[in-house]
Parts: C-alpha cells; structure tokens; sequence
C-alpha cells in the first residue's frame, strides 16, 4: 500500500460543520488538524495551559510527528482550529466531539479510569441535540455502551440514539506517522446504536479519504482493537519461544524466520529483549477482563515478560555477572520515542541487580536527572564489562567500541547491531534468536 505525503489527505466538503476534539495529545492534536484541514472549525480541549497556549499560538507542544507543525500552523492561521481549557466553551452548538483522554494503567493493566470519567463529567452537561461523540481511547469490550453512554446521557439530558448519538471508534496509527496512518487505515465506527453509528460514521467521512467501516456496534469495534493488539502480542510471544529455543540449539533463527515467512501463510515477527508501550503489553490484559479464560493470550504475556531475563542469561555466558558494571542501552520502550511505559529497561535492572551485577543507563534522550527521576541509575562513564542493547535508537545502529567501553560482551536485544564492527575491536555479540 503506498504511503502518501506526511500532511493531512483530506475530502472534499460541501458542508463544514463544528468539531470539538477532547485531549490534545500525540493522538488528538493530529486528529485535530486533519479535521480542520478537511475545512471543518474545530476548538480542541485540554487541561493543560501550556497545550492550549501553543497550539492556539500554532506552535506543536511535542516533536517528532510528520507534518503536523506545518499543518497545524495553517489552520491555525486559518481560523479553523483554536484551543481552551474550557469545555463549556467548546462543545454546545458541536456536531461531532470525539474524546482522546489517556487510560493510564497500572503494572498488572488494571485501569484508572480518571481520566476518562473528568471527560464525560466535564463535557457532558454541554451537549446538544444531534450530536455525535466518539471515544478513541482503546478500553476493554462493553465499556462505551457500559460506562460512557449512561452518563452521557444523564449529564446531558438528551434520549440516546435520537438526540444524543455515542461511538467508539478506535485509534489506528502510529506515532510519527498520523497523517499518513489516518489516509491508508480504514477508520472503524460502532454505535451504542445502529443510528448512532451510522451519523457518526457519515461525520468521519467528511474528514478522512480512507474506507470509514460500521462495524454493527460498539463492543465490535472495540474488540477490534484488542484483537489487533493481541494478535501482536502472542505472534511476538511465539517468535521469543522459537529464539529461546534458537540460542540453545546454536541455529540464527533469522534466516529461518525470513525463509518461514518467504510464503504467504507465514507472518512471524521478530523477536525481542522486552516489548514496551502503551498498547501491546496493556491491551492483551483489557482482553483477558473480558475473557479471563483465554490460555494463550495470558501464556503470550508470560512469554514476552521472561525476555529481559533470557538476555541475562545471553550476557552470562561470557561474563561472570557477580560484581560486573554491565551497561543498558536505552530506557525508551522502543527507539526515536522519549517514553518509558512498560520498557524493558526496567526488569533488566531489576535482573542484573538480582544476580549480583550492577547495572547503569544511557539513552540519547535522556539526560542523568531524567534517569534518575525514573529510578535509573545513569552511567558514570566508567569501563563496563558487558552492555545489553534495550531499544533500537538509531543512535546505536553503528554502535562504536568506544560507546561500551571495557565491554567484551553485548547482547543485541534488538538485532540491530553491526556484530562485525565490534567483533573486529574484541566485543563478542550475541543476539537475541542468534543461536
């Protein structure tokens, strides 16, 4: 599927109508823009001042998203988008308010739902008749119809499916690449009721070229999701069961991936040191509250979180670990993205400590105060004995001896690595599935 231009693909519109976007996150700002792109005025909402005073200054409160600064600053400009801490100022007289409020969870995926009831309590008692919400946050099977729309409808005095129509419609991009996420993706809608979804479904088209699919109701689309999510996590899960297995029988599980998957019935992943985020190790756990009987979504999880242990395990087979400095690159979940959620950063310190070695971080974007403000013990600079390789920042790809030094050992959590280079200065290394 072709990727187009990083800036909003936007209809034709014969009709503007009033939006209101609630959160102005990495996820609602962008969906912000690209509604005000297709002509429509939008007023966005969030708690936080700063949010609110950059983007109606035009200006993007954080980095590394294609095309939004940009865009942002035209419709800005535009008069099409403006922004307010003030529900009461942005929803009545709005045709389509879709919320992104965060789902914070915590270390088992039991969620604090806060957040999102502020949101329903907040913009509730302002809605008027015809409109459309929408919830995009990923949240477990029933809970539109369960806990959204009720309140909804009591704040707001409106008859559900008649006056007052309530959805779920999924985010289904990926951070860095909204824009073009949002063209290629079809957007799914589910309706509390059929008539909601249908008028909510009818007011995405209007601001998106992509298939919008109704998908029968509310609980549809938010399984979806979670299948989504899920069938990631247990796929990730088989491929760190076949490296496992790899690294003992001394086999590159590799070339043997590629060639599994060089047919069409075969998708296997890559595996990994840990798999972080906000949603393959949350949304699985959403899952299984609804369906707490599901054996492999559940042995998936266990799979995934033994990882960080097995590249200890990597690392001690060269290294005696009792005593050892052992260096972690990254403390980011994934590589590029200054966030920490679920990172394997964190039982890889808890690991090494448990067996003896003393453990130090370094991330490109993270600073020592930052570190430590997370728990981190960061890297003094002194020699280290062996270095596992965390996340995948394009910052180690050409990964210098200098970078670990003292090191004879590096486990490339990431299969990343250029083994050679260090192989050639002394470092042995070994990956993850490497045999």
């Amino acid at each position: 599927m072709p990727v187009p231009p990083a800036a909003p693909s936007v209809p034709v519109v014969d009709r503007p109508y009033r939006a209101s976007v609630v959160a102005l996150g990495k996820i609602g700002l962008p969906l912000a823009v690209q509604i005000a792109a297709a002509g429509h005025t939008v007023v966005g909402v969030d708690i936080d001042p700063r949010i609110v005073e950059l983007v109606n200054a035009g200006r993007v409160p954080f980095p590394g998203e294609a095309g939004l600064e940009e865009a942002l600053r035209e419709v800005v400009a535009a008069g099409r988008l403006r922004a307010t801490t003030d529900a009461a100022d942005a929803v009545p007289g709005t045709q389509l308010v879709i919320a992104v409020p965060p789902l914070v969870v915590d270390d088992q995926g039991v969620p604090d739902w806060r957040a999102i009831d502020a949101v329903v309590e907040a913009i509730g008692p302002h809605l008027t008749d015809g409109v459309c919400f929408s919830l995009e946050t990923t949240v477990p099977v029933g809970t539109t119809r369960e806990r959204i729309a009720p309140r909804l409808e009591e704040l707001s005095g409106l008859e559900l499916g008649v006056e007052l129509n309530v959805a779920f419609s999924p985010e289904r991009v990926f951070s860095g690449r909204i824009f073009a996420d949002l063209a290629n993706y079809p957007k799914l809608v589910g309706g509390v009721t059929l008539a909601c979804e249908r008028r909510t479904a009818q007011l995405y088209r209007e601001f998106l070229t992509a298939d919008v699919r109704e998908m029968g109701s509310a609980e549809a689309a938010e399984l979806t999701k979670l299948v989504e999510t899920t069938y990631r996590e247990v796929n990730i899960a088989l491929a760190n069961e076949f490296a496992r297995y790899a690294d003992r029988a001394g086999i590159d599980l590799g070339p043997v991936i590629e060639a599994a998957n060089s047919q069409p019935f075969s998708h296997v992943h890559r595996p990994g040191v840990a798999v972080g985020g906000h949603c393959i190790p949350v949304y699985p756990r959403f899952y299984l509250q609804g369906d707490p009987d599901a054996q492999l979504v559940a042995a998936a999880r266990v799979v995934n979180e033994t990882m960080p242990e097995h590249a200890i395990d990597l690392l001690a087979r060269d290294i005696e670990l009792a005593g050892a400095r052992v260096l972690i690159l990254g403390a980011a979940y994934r590589g590029g993205v200054r966030e920490t959620a679920f990172s394997g950063v964190f039982p890889l310190v808890t690991g090494l400590r448990a067996r003896g070695a003393e453990p130090f971080v370094v991330d490109p974007l993270y600073d020592d105060d930052a570190l430590a403000t997370l728990g981190l013990p960061a890297w003094d600079g002194a020699p280290v004995s062996g270095a596992i390789l965390q996340a995948d920042h394009a910052e180690y790809r050409n990964l210098l001896p200098t970078q670990v030094p003292g090191a004879t050992s590096v486990i490339d959590g990431r299969g990343t690595l250029d083994a050679q280079a260090l192989g050639n200065a002394g470092i042995r290394v070994r990956r993850i599935g490497g045999g």
